[in-house]
């Protein structure tokens, strides 16, 4: 909790830490203290201005953990290494085709040992590796089930060769709650404690952020979001496979998702005829998570084009737009794309393990 009221508010007088907990005064120097003897706190300069004896500063000590997250799409492989201040070290994207499971584990490992190098990271600072796939859970050991072109990666438990391959503790989660957690943690979360990620990839699904926590659901396929639409309406619902084909019928030359999003052209020829056969489906999806969640925002993210994101946002029909009692409708959720500088997937990859161990 300390830890966490840290990372939220940054460097605050220990006086102040007591008054955002239910601790009494002494409790927290105590805890405090031993937090700064294991290295995950350290003490600044007292702030002036104040009477009497000032009181140090608390904050975090970034380099006193770390962690590794690995983001696998179905184009591209990118690679985080965030610090216990939940801000980034570094950011890697591999420019390899993941279709080979072993062959891009290694490759991995290449570029992650030549990061800690490079950076100074010692080993016994790292706290473990969040991994993300796009694609579901099918099984109690947290097999994917992911997109064609990630058969290799899919219906297998990856977490024991993860764990022999890096040395090191691992968690598995989809893209799509990845993509959640890192927007919580650096993005749109700062400022909202409920909202709904759409995460829009080769396939499409989200994550849901409830009161600042992810929620997994039972079977931890929470945020599924596909599984809406019958099996009739799959080709029109928002994924961006489906606009890459249209693309190529158009003569556009965009052969995957991560061109797609570099160099992506509003006037592209095809991209008005699949807005017009995707928004319906979205418009259900938001009309669904207003009236079901009542979330506080819905954010547009994953490796959707941010240009794309805003033509989208100002097509969607609330509910809001309908006739309702006495003129008067209910307060709505904002839509806003996504405001995690970096990849949100990747990035909250490698936050997952410092969630997990120290701010959960």
């Amino acid at each position: 909790m300390i830890l966490d009221i840290i990372r939220r508010h940054g460097a605050m007088a220990r006086a102040t830490i007591t008054s955002h907990t239910n601790l009494t005064q002494q409790s927290v120097h105590r805890l405090v203290e031993g937090l700064v003897a294991r290295g995950l706190l350290r003490t600044g300069a007292p702030i002036g201005g104040t009477r009497g004896q000032p009181s140090p500063t608390i904050e975090l000590a970034r380099d006193g953990a770390c962690a590794i997250g690995i983001s696998v799409n179905t184009d591209s492989v990118i690679l985080c290494i965030g610090d216990l201040a939940c801000d980034l070290i570094v950011e890697q994207r591999l420019a390899l085709q993941p279709r080979d499971r072993q062959e891009t584990l290694r490759a991995i490992v290449v570029t992650l040992d030549a990061l800690l190098r490079d950076h100074h990271i010692r080993r016994d600072t790292i706290a473990g590796l969040g991994f993300s796939m796009s694609g579901f859970f099918v099984s109690e050991d947290r097999a994917f089930n992911a997109p064609e072109p990630l058969a290799d990666w899919s219906l297998r438990d990856l977490r024991p060769e993860l764990e022999r391959v890096f040395g090191l503790p691992v968690w598995l989660e989809n893209n799509a709650t990845t993509g959640a957690i890192g927007e919580s943690m650096r993005g749109v979360g700062l400022w909202c404690r409920t909202f709904a990620f759409l995460s829009f990839n080769y396939g499409f699904g989200g994550g849901l952020i409830l009161d600042g926590r992810p929620f997994h659901g039972f079977h931890g396929n929470a945020g599924e979001f596909s599984g809406i639409y019958m099996p009739g309406e799959s080709e029109r619902r928002p994924a961006l496979q489906y606009l890459l084909a249209r693309l190529q019928e158009n003569g556009i030359p965009i052969d995957s998702v991560d061109a797609l999003r570099r160099d992506f052209d509003p006037a592209w020829p095809g991209v008005e005829d699949w807005l017009a056969e995707t928004m319906p489906q979205v418009d259900r999806l938001v009309a669904t998570l207003i009236a079901v969640l009542d979330p506080q925002a819905i954010v547009f993210g994953g490796q959707l084009p941010p240009e794309l994101g805003r033509m989208m946002i100002k097509r969607v029909h609330l509910p809001s737009q309908r006739v309702h009692r006495y003129g008067v409708g209910p307060k709505e959720a904002r839509l806003v794309l996504s405001e995690t500088l970096g990849d949100a997937a990747a990035i909250g990859a490698a936050l997952l393990p410092l969630k997990m161990r120290y701010f959960s």
